[in-house]
């Protein structure tokens, strides 16, 4: 749970910081890694889009694929995240 609530800040602190622009959730990944001592970030990427679809079905953020706000529950490949815009 602790993991859930940090990988929430540290995405909506990315969000807010580069508003309007959008950024990697990988970036996210690697903070909650990094901050933790632990570098196998990559474990922590489904969690990610999991955390990234709640935030979009409250409208903190938006999920983003080539420009378009996709739902990541659906979305296959790379993303990108952003503040919600509207």
């Amino acid at each position: 749970m602790e993991e859930r609530l940090a990988l929430k800040r540290e995405m909506l602190r990315l969000a807010e910081a580069r508003s309007p622009a959008s950024f990697c959730p990988s970036e996210v990944a690697r903070a909650c890694a990094s901050a933790s001592g632990d570098e196998s970030w990559r474990e922590l990427m489904p969690l990610v889009r999991e955390v990234a679809a709640e935030l979009a079905d409250t409208g903190g953020i938006e999920v983003t694929q080539g420009g378009k706000v996709v739902d990541v529950r659906e979305a296959t490949g790379p993303i990108r995240l952003r503040l919600h815009l509207s």
